[in-house]
């Protein structure tokens, strides 16, 4: 084989992998989706860095109660005239000359209640923002269920779409084979031509719905799509774990991390008013420093000194303008509008938990019901088609069967997809929705290539 066959060969090949990996880079699944909004997603990623920033809070408020260690170092050149009198005579010297203080002072807080409100608050802004973060991931998960459901449904109508024109169409053509026999009706004809005129309207809307559900999962997960998972065969509800509503709700109101968040938020709202009132109380520092001076006055003009000293410091606030006694009503009003803001959320995280509850709760039956819908339909339309050969029924009633054939169809996507949502948003209004969460509804879906 020549060598520039054999170059041939390689750049064909190497054109194929690249297609394949092209086509397979191009294919989405929904874990394959979740890794990537990981990276791209603006609001998860604004979160993630929010929760960082949080983590210093805690960091903050413990500095309060650490020692506090300064140094200072001061250099000047002076001029000085030093004009002394003795015995009625007065003597002027003039001095030029350097002097130096230095200085390392440690303060150490004994009692400080200022600085221990601080630490606690502190600590509750950093838990508070691990609450939210928590929360914002498990918005993430459902979030983006949400639009690849959305997505794929979307591709589902346009293909349902699709469909409905190419039955239409079909039944077009068997109208004009039975009135060119003699045996159809124009009026046949332009009905069939009216629903085959609406379909085509349909798939173009459906092709429209598409484009804008993919942009909206395109903005999520930074990448280009040209397919997505489909819903695989054999879909079946999974029985509610646990049963009672009583069991969930005990659950949201541990573990959701929004309400956690705010219970912090009522803390550190408490601790506000704790470092407000300490405004009236004692402070006792102790205080370790050491002085080095060196000709710093004229008085002690080529004199150098080291000076140690430990002590305490007793500070008792007296009186500061009313400010006190307004930040500290303040705080208090602050602290009470945070606790009815967390029962006003605990209220709202309840009513959606109790409306995801249900929806999972009767996704059996309404999947159940239009299964059976679909089912039915599809030996409706053979049944009427069949009907019309021997005139009991018309094109009418056939146009009419294929249309609610269709409807049960797209009812019976939506019903499953919602299914999906609803599950995954029961967990995260439970404060429980986890990756493996999302794996079980991933598992949901085929991989189509």
């Amino acid at each position: 084989m020549s060598l520039v066959r054999v170059r041939s060969l390689l750049v064909t090949v190497l054109g194929m992998i690249a297609a394949i990996q092209a086509s397979y880079a191009s294919a989405l699944g929904l874990m394959e989706a979740y890794e990537a909004a990981l990276q791209n997603d603006a609001n998860y990623r604004a979160a993630y860095f929010d929760n960082q920033a949080g983590q210093q809070f805690k960091e903050i408020g413990r500095s309060n109660l650490l020692p506090n260690v300064s140094a200072n170092y001061t250099v000047n050149r002076n001029n000085a005239d030093v004009t002394t009198e003795r015995f009625s005579t007065e003597t002027t010297e003039h001095r030029s000359y350097k002097s130096e203080v230095g200085s390392i002072q440690l303060r150490q807080p004994l009692l400080n209640l200022d600085g221990m409100a601080r630490y606690r608050q502190g600590i509750a802004q950093t838990k508070y923002s691990d609450a939210q973060f928590a929360a914002r991931k498990q918005e993430l998960m459902v979030r983006l269920v949400g639009v690849y459901a959305s997505a794929k449904y979307a591709e589902d109508q346009l293909a349902l779409a699709v469909a409905q024109r190419d039955a239409f169409a079909e039944q077009r053509k068997a109208n004009d084979r039975m009135f060119a026999k003699g045996e159809g009706t124009k009026t046949d004809m332009l009905e069939t031509q009216a629903r085959f005129d609406l379909a085509e309207t349909q798939v173009l809307e459906a092709n429209d719905n598409v484009t804008n559900a993919r942009n909206a999962l395109v903005a999520m997960v930074g990448m280009e799509i040209t397919t997505l998972d489909s819903l695989a065969e054999g879909f079946r509800v999974q029985a509610m774990q646990p049963e009672s509503f009583e069991e969930w709700k005990a659950i949201a109101l541990a573990q959701n991390p929004e309400i956690i968040a705010l219970r912090y938020t009522v803390e550190s709202a408490k601790q506000e008013v704790n470092k407000n009132r300490a405004g009236h109380a004692p402070r006792l520092d102790a205080i370790a420093s050491v002085v080095h001076n060196s000709s710093d006055t004229t008085s002690t003009f080529n004199q150098t000194s080291d000076t140690r000293s430990l002590g305490l410091q007793l500070t008792i606030p007296i009186y500061s303008g009313g400010s006190v006694t307004a930040l500290t009503s303040q705080a208090i009003s602050n602290h009470e509008k945070a606790q009815a803001e967390l029962d006003g959320r605990i209220s709202q995280v309840l009513i959606e938990l109790r409306k995801q509850y249900n929806l999972t709760l009767s996704s059996r039956l309404r999947i159940d019901a239009l299964v059976k819908s679909v089912d039915s339909g599809e030996v409706l339309v053979v049944a009427t088609k069949k009907s019309v050969s021997g005139g009991i029924r018309t094109n009418f009633n056939v146009l009419d069967a294929q249309q609610q054939l269709f409807e049960a169809k797209r009812d019976l996507a939506l019903a499953r997809y919602s299914y999906l949502l609803s599950y995954l948003r029961l967990r995260s209004a439970a404060g429980t929705a986890t990756v493996a969460d999302l794996q079980n509804i991933a598992s949901y879906f085929v991989t189509v290539r």
